[in-house]
């Protein structure tokens, strides 16, 4: 792959992403998009949590292996280095994309809230939705989403480990960009039944890929100083106090 269809490659898969992204938004709000969490036509309970759930553990599969060292070896052997995170982003945006398409709705609803607590609710999702947003580009967001990997390559230069930095939204969480996921995920006026099943088991995903593989990898990548950083500031939970976000 010559550097210039590297450019190409990881352009598209950072627009592929950006759509994704604007699609979960439609998804979880039901606004613009032809098909959200609760439309479609409904199966049978048993079947369609099942279904929902399968969908779910691709989506969930391919971001517990391919961010893992390992994966990312084995890719590069095929591979330009330079692509390998547009070639993370973009096969991990088919796959909510494939969430998106055939997702069988539970139509069933836990909750649903009127007047000001509507309101209230709503702020909070678009308040996920932007916090977001701006934690995926507080940092670097075009290393993030792989299109400096290839810029940098069509320079012909090597890209530079970034240094440990927390700024902004990164003083009061560690992983801002999954506080704003989850204030979008819970944060519904109506609370349908699939988008409960979507809402925990995303969370629970969440939680366990972060506390047991993505803060284990920045360890070894920043060692002391993400250590101190980890006893100092919560996971997700803006607040101290709570115990199992540490």
């Amino acid at each position: 792959m010559n550097r210039l269809l590297s450019v190409v490659y990881g352009v598209f898969a950072y627009l592929l992403f950006l759509a994704s992204w604007a699609y979960f938004v439609g998804f979880l709000s039901g606004i613009v998009v032809p098909k959200s969490v609760d439309s479609g036509r409904a199966a049978g309970a048993l079947q369609a949590v099942a279904w929902d759930l399968g969908l779910l553990a691709i989506f969930f599969l391919h971001h517990s292996v391919m961010a893992r060292a390992g994966a990312k070896r084995i890719l590069t052997r095929v591979l330009p280095p330079a692509v390998e995170r547009s070639t993370y982003v973009l096969v991990a945006s088919l796959a909510l994309d494939l969430v998106f398409w055939k997702w069988r709705p539970l139509p069933g609803v836990v909750w649903q809230a009127h007047g000001l607590a509507r309101l209230v609710i709503l702020a909070g999702f678009w308040a996920g939705v932007v916090v977001a947003l701006a934690a995926a580009n507080m940092i670097d967001g075009l290393q993030l989403f792989g299109v400096r990997q290839v810029l940098v390559h069509l320079r012909g230069r090597a890209l530079t480990g970034a240094a440990f930095a927390t700024p902004g939204l990164y003083r009061l969480v560690r992983h801002p960009l999954m506080t704003g996921i989850l204030l979008s995920l819970w944060c519904a006026p109506t609370m349908s039944e699939g988008r409960l099943l979507l809402a925990a088991a995303m969370s629970a995903y969440i939680y366990l890929a972060v506390k047991l593989l993505e803060e284990r990898d920045l360890r070894k990548t920043f060692g002391a100083e993400y250590e101190r950083y980890q006893r100092e500031v919560p996971m997700v939970v803006p607040y101290k106090g709570v115990r199992w976000d540490r």
